[in-house]
């Protein structure tokens, strides 16, 4: 077994691949429009499956906004260091939550970001990962 996707609900598609693509350095790996049943698939990542796990991005038409309840988390993405990501990350417009710095009771560097329908993105600090 292993995971293929992510999936999260959106408010506006295009702002969110903009965000994923421009801000986060995720590539658009496919997307495909369903109007009979009035959704729009974006799936998106560092690379594509089977290497890879995605990133779906669903969007219901005429749907702007959702409840992420109190059970979301966040998504977490390896960085080769949280201080310079979270700096390409505002550069780039993007919304950094958390500044890098040791996670609580540990020496693992991490940092928090958001997208633009307010999910948390952790960026973890990993020495031999690629560069946002």
């Amino acid at each position: 077994m292993r995971i293929l996707h992510t999936m999260l609900r959106v408010g506006n598609l295009q702002r969110s691949i903009d965000f994923y693509t421009q801000v986060l350095g995720m590539k658009l790996l496919r997307q495909s429009d369903n109007p009979e049943y009035q959704y729009t698939l974006a799936f998106l990542g560092y690379g594509s499956n089977p290497e890879h796990a995605e990133l779906e991005l669903t969007y219901n038409y005429g749907v702007e906004s959702y409840d992420h309840g109190t059970a979301y988390g966040h998504i977490a993405i390896a960085v080769p260091n949280a201080y310079q990501a979270c700096d390409a990350v505002r550069a780039r417009g993007g919304n950094v939550t958390r500044e890098a710095g040791s996670v609580k009771g540990g020496s693992t560097v991490i940092a928090f970001v958001q997208d633009p329908d307010g999910y948390k993105i952790e960026l973890i600090e990993k020495s031999s990962e690629v560069t946002l």
